[in-house]
């Protein structure tokens, strides 16, 4: 393709993105109000043994937040056909051993940062109870609207980052950066990652939650180091196979 055929594609898989995530937007707008329902829910039992609410700031508060909750969840609605044109734009200048490592950190690391968000999801009203369990019965919890609502989309995205870690782990050995005996040998630190992060997730009086947490982690490190160790193998078997051919005419 010339150059100039591949700034027409560009543009009309950039309109195509932007009218799906419109699109979601809208869904997300609609839908929003069950969307705050459900982060309100930590908030109303705070409110039965204290004084907590969720407040606006402003006039326009409470219009801003149902916009900032259609945005996140529009981009999350129409995230599988804006990453489909931004695959389909790409994927033929890779090269075939690109196009097998993209594919494969794709399909693994979409379902895992999934599963991830939905862990986060489930934690946060947990976390909300251990932040608000400082204060004191006889003081008010007033919770800025917008930054309650950020606090939880950071939540969110966090835990789902730290799902897809451990494919970016297996994608560095795969590029040759990390070795597969180095990602064991680092075990005791990535353990104690997980059990730092997972305690700071998590309630410290709620123990199961903080190994619900742990443990999906600490297997998918896990399998990131097998998988690993199996590269490298399967690498090295190759080297040794080619170093021992005997040299023939074409190589002569």
């Amino acid at each position: 393709m010339t150059l100039s055929a591949h700034l027409r594609e560009a543009r009309t898989r950039i309109f195509r993105t932007v009218v799906a995530v419109l699109v979601g937007v809208a869904i997300g707008y609609v839908v929003s109000g069950a969307i705050l329902d459900v982060l309100r829910a930590p908030i109303l039992e705070l409110a039965e043994s204290r004084d907590a609410s969720l407040n606006y700031d402003s006039v326009s508060g409470a219009f801003e937040l149902k916009l900032t909750i259609a945005i996140f969840a529009g981009l999350v609605i129409s995230s599988p056909y804006w990453l489909y044109q931004a695959f389909a734009f790409f994927v033929p200048g890779l090269t075939r051993r690109e196009r097998r490592y993209t594919f494969a950190f794709f399909f693994s690391a979409v379902p895992l940062f999934a599963a991830g968000c939905t862990t986060g999801f489930l934690l946060f009203p947990h976390i909300v109870e251990l932040l608000a369990s400082f204060a004191s019965t006889e003081d008010s919890t007033l919770l800025q609207a917008r930054y309650y609502v950020e606090f939880v989309m950071k939540l969110v995205l966090a835990v789902g980052v730290a799902f897809v870690l451990p494919v970016f782990v297996v994608l560095l050995n795969a590029m040759g950066v990390l070795s597969g005996a180095s990602i064991v040998r680092s075990w005791r630190i990535v353990l104690t990652g997980i059990v730092v992060f997972c305690a700071l997730a998590t309630p410290a009086a709620d123990i199961a939650s903080m190994f619900l947490l742990a443990l999906p982690m600490v297997v998918l490190f896990a399998g990131a180091a097998g998988i690993a160790l199996l590269h490298d193998r399967s690498v090295a078997r190759r080297a040794l196979a080619t170093a021992s051919r005997p040299p023939s005419l074409l190589d002569a």
